[in-house]
């Protein structure tokens, strides 16, 4: 399926998630219903395995959004490099069966969205050539889409919006430089997303959402890419880190216009949103869902664990591995959580912070520590532990993620998509 899906694409001259696009289009022309590509976020080899078997059951596209902190050339948090990415998705699928389409993407691909580029106050030419490297590298393994997102400028005063002017200059910029890159190794055509969800983008009101379109297209006309165009373009619809409220009449109203430039509205901070089915009835492309699979790949784990004291207590186990205190080490120690600390909380101090809190910046930021050697270790024992009284601890694990992203197959109206396409 996923090959054949291609060859058409090729054949059309257009980008796999384009092609995609195009037939959910005609199909709801025919047939009045209306489609959103659910992404995910992949945090970990738990989540993609999850993801991969949800879309084989729903019989659906699958689409993973990779930020550059999460996959990169330094192997980001995940331990991988693009290409290696890349090839861990495929395997699984072989393995697992998988022909449903599958979409690689870089997810928030701009100067000084990668933590380190932040923190390490990166100068604005050494962060632009680092992502361009990036981009460079993902388009070589085979990415289908690349999110270009220029929103972030460390060199303004805090909490000042970049000028959306500037913010439509570093991003034709950036898809001028992989589009160039990509045509001198002789590689298939990419889709391309645009904009952010984020405030300090300067996205958040109607009038400037028009205006940075009007831009774009103006940029990407005067450097001879009008036959470039991103096919979603990200909007602030209600959602985000803290808020589970999709917003229809925002979103109707961001979908007609980027509809006026051929794009559709694509959603971040899609995590336990209370309401997925208005998601494609307010004509949203596309969602990104990320942090709910790390809390529940979490939650998994105390599941294990609460599975493992139950048959200590049975005699049936001679040890126990503290997988929860293992956890919290390591998130703790890595200094992640500190990014998400809210205003009244202290950042050199994680145990003044509200417990409620510190269980959220836990689950949150188990994220980053999935891959270090202490938690591999100690996951790894704990499924030994529990294998020789038949726990099939990975399924366990694996099964909670699948069932969230059963849910959005179905509500996003996803679900046999894949035999119509």
């Amino acid at each position: 399926m996923n090959k054949k899906l291609r060859e058409r694409a090729a054949a059309e001259g257009i980008p796999l998630m384009d092609h995609i696009l195009r037939r959910i289009k005609a199909l709801q022309s025919e047939t009045g219903i209306k489609r959103t590509i659910f992404a995910a976020c992949p945090n970990s080899l738990s989540v993609i395995r999850a993801a991969l078997k949800s879309a084989k059951r729903c019989n659906a596209p699958i689409k993973f959004a990779a930020t550059l902190n999460q996959v990169d050339l330094d192997g980001g948090y995940t331990g991988l490099t693009p290409s290696e990415f890349v090839e861990t998705v495929r395997h699984h699928a072989r393995n697992l069966n998988v022909t449903s389409p599958v979409i690689i993407a870089i997810d928030h691909g701009g100067p000084w969205l990668k933590d380190i580029h932040r923190t390490g106050k990166w100068s604005y030419d050494e962060t632009m050539d680092a992502v361009k490297t990036s981009f460079e590298a993902a388009i070589v393994a085979g990415y289908d889409l690349i999110h270009v997102d220029p929103t972030i400028d460390i060199t303004l005063q805090e909490n000042s919006p970049i000028r959306i002017e500037t913010v439509a200059e570093r991003t034709v910029e950036l898809i001028k430089h992989a589009e160039s890159f990509r045509k001198s190794k002789g590689l298939p055509p990419i889709s391309y997303e645009v904009g952010t969800e984020e405030v300090h983008g300067g996205l958040a009101d109607i009038s400037t959402f028009r205006k940075f379109l009007r831009l774009l297209k103006m940029g990407l006309e005067q450097n001879n890419l009008k036959d470039v165009w991103p096919c979603f373009v990200v909007g602030k619809v209600g959602t985000d880190l803290h808020t589970t409220t999709f917003d229809p009449e925002v979103a109707r109203r961001l979908a007609t216009i980027a509809g006026e430039y051929g794009s559709l509205i694509k959603g971040h901070y899609s995590d336990n949103v209370t309401n997925p089915e208005a998601y494609p009835e307010s004509g949203m492309g596309a969602a990104n869902v990320g942090p709910e699979f790390t809390e529940l790949e979490y939650e998994g784990l105390m599941e294990l664990e609460s599975i493992q004291q139950a048959l200590m207590e049975e005699g049936k186990l001679k040890t126990q591995i503290p997988i929860k205190k293992t956890l919290w080490d390591a998130v703790i120690k890595s200094g992640r959580w500190k990014k998400w600390v809210q205003e009244n909380e202290n950042p050199d101090d994680f145990y003044s912070i509200s417990f409620q809190r510190q269980e959220w910046l836990i689950k949150t930021g188990c994220r980053y520590i999935w891959e270090e050697a202490a938690v591999v270790s100690a996951r790894q024992q704990l499924y030994e532990n529990l294998a020789g009284s038949g726990t099939e601890a990975a399924t366990i694990v694996e099964s909670a993620i699948e069932s969230a992203m059963d849910k959005y197959f179905w509500k996003f109206n996803l679900v046999g998509l894949n035999s119509l396409l």
